[in-house]
């Protein structure tokens, strides 16, 4: 099984539920958060895991923030 593999399980899924930054696919548009205590705070444009950290999925500039969960790009 390829990460590429992995990712389309999870996305194909369909699940709307924040789910945790370890397990996030690679090469695909999705909504990152920051769960801090009770407090989620969602990215308002999508991201894209490459094999240096987070980008922004549509200017492919590096994002600056330490993501705790993940869910697809609506």
């Amino acid at each position: 099984m390829t990460v590429q593999d992995t990712g389309q399980d999870l996305l194909d899924d369909r699940s709307t539920e924040w789910q945790p930054i370890a397990i996030a696919p690679y090469g695909v548009d999705l909504e990152l958060a920051v769960i801090n205590g009770s407090e989620l705070h969602a990215v308002v444009f999508s991201c894209r895991r490459d094999v240096y950290g987070w980008v922004n999925a549509v200017s492919g500039a590096p994002v600056q923030i330490q993501p705790t969960h993940w869910r697809p790009w609506a």
